[in-house]
């Protein structure tokens, strides 16, 4: 048995239940056993006061890069899961993009087995969509999630194969599981290395088409429509991607769909310089499509955050632009970011950024969470909104530290990760 866990005193904020009140919260063996007023702890309980604080289910990011095996030297699940806490995530979807690919059921195992040890965060593997993420034959999905996967992608490398996805579809709904996509056209991206616009001309350096992603969108959800099958689209980051999809839910396609920080604060101006820490894919676009993709997240045409987080080795970024691998790490400082810059600025309300971080995550891919329902995982996030902090990379629990926001002023972070009633994460002050 657990010890329990008597939370008191906190604002408990869960847009899954339109829950908003200071009231305490007790967890039993790992799950909510009660919310209420002045709970009369249990026996030998550890009790956590959260005066003045925010309590919300547990934070879940579902776009994650984790590296192991293969490139452990950028980040392990082990690390990653510990990052993952220190920025309030309970739990997080891991990409399947290793070496070797995570495309059968004891790639799935070994992810879950090194993430149980480390005694963090939920990781939760995503298997591949193709052998190998090659793009030419399906892996073997239906193993993948009896071993424990909760969805199917090739994230890193885009399906362009039209028939392939198309069968994907059809098969990931014998097992009820999403099918997520980075939309990308490959022959319209082509060796781009950041957005095409004003700036990548100024620069001198190869852009990507904001059509090199819509048009791979719009396939997407042609074929989620004519299958029936459950399309979540990765990182969008184009206004008329955000308008299509919000056409294709308004007539029913069973989409879902995520925006990520970077592409919800930063533009492509931030590459002047050559900064190879703003270099991701989808690249940084302009600050009209910053506006849509943002007003997307407001409406719920973009249900979801997700990071992106995508750990490099020093070496490796220090290179020429081109040449310098895409992404950044983003576990530490997105709830930060986007509490400074999303709801500080009234772009969207607090309810909101805790359902797309939390509540709806949990509700795309199907995983426990994303509530505090009495008898739901007793995963719960603690968030101090008033902390003022300077992100340091050198302090983050990633191993890699590749990340545009170094030396940021922020306002709110976590304060405490609990994980089936555990604390895993408390922020020292």
């Amino acid at each position: 048995m657990k010890r329990p866990l008597l939370i008191r005193n906190g604002r408990v904020l869960d847009p899954s239940q339109n829950f908003d009140s200071q009231v305490d919260i007790l967890i039993l063996d790992g799950s909510i056993a009660f919310k209420g007023e002045n709970i009369k702890a249990p026996e030998d309980a550890q009790e956590i006061d959260a005066s003045g604080l925010l309590v919300t289910p547990g934070l879940i990011d579902v776009h994650v890069h984790f590296r192991e095996p293969g490139g452990e030297h950028k980040e392990t699940i082990a690390t990653g899961a510990r990052a993952a806490g220190a920025g309030g995530f309970t739990a997080v979807c891991a990409m399947p993009n290793t070496n070797p690919v995570v495309d059968d059921p004891a790639g799935v195992g070994f992810v879950i087995a090194q993430a149980t040890s480390a005694k963090a965060a939920r990781v939760y593997p995503l298997g591949s969509i193709s052998l190998g993420q090659k793009g030419n034959q399906l892996a073997a999905i239906g193993e993948m999630v009896d071993a424990g996967a909760v969805g199917i992608t090739d994230d890193g490398n885009p399906v362009m194969n039209s028939g392939l996805m198309r069968r994907a579809m059809e098969y990931a709904q014998a097992f009820d599981i999403p099918v997520a996509d980075h939309p990308e056209d490959l022959s319209l991206s082509g060796q781009g290395v950041m957005n095409e616009g004003l700036v990548s001309t100024r620069l001198g350096l190869r852009g990507k088409p904001n059509a090199s992603e819509d048009i791979h969108i719009i396939r997407d959800l042609l074929l989620a429509e004519l299958t029936g099958g459950r399309i979540h689209i990765q990182h969008v980051s184009t206004a008329y991607g955000v308008e299509e999809i919000r056409k294709a839910k308004a007539r029913g396609v069973r989409v879902t769909a995520e925006a990520s920080p970077h592409h919800l604060v930063l533009t492509d101006e931030e590459v002047e310089n050559y900064n190879t820490d703003a270099k991701m894919n989808p690249p940084l676009r302009s600050s009209s499509d910053r506006k849509a993709v943002r007003q997307g997240l407001a409406d719920g045409t973009l249900c979801v955050i997700a990071t992106d987080h995508a750990p490099h080795h020093y070496d490796e970024k220090e290179q020429a632009f081109d040449d310098a691998p895409n992404g950044i790490v983003g576990l530490e400082t997105s709830l930060g970011v986007l509490l400074t810059h999303l709801v500080r600025k009234d772009v969207i309300d607090l309810p909101t950024l805790v359902d797309r971080m939390s509540c709806a995550p949990a509700r795309a891919f199907g995983i426990p969470g994303g509530t505090l329902s009495d008898g739901s995982i007793g995963d719960v996030t603690i968030i101090d909104l008033e902390d003022s902090w300077v992100v340091d990379k050198s302090s983050f629990l990633s191993k890699s530290h590749n990340t545009p926001f170094h030396g940021w002023d922020l306002k709110g972070r976590a304060k405490f990760t609990i994980v089936g009633g555990e604390i895993v994460w408390k922020l020292d002050t």
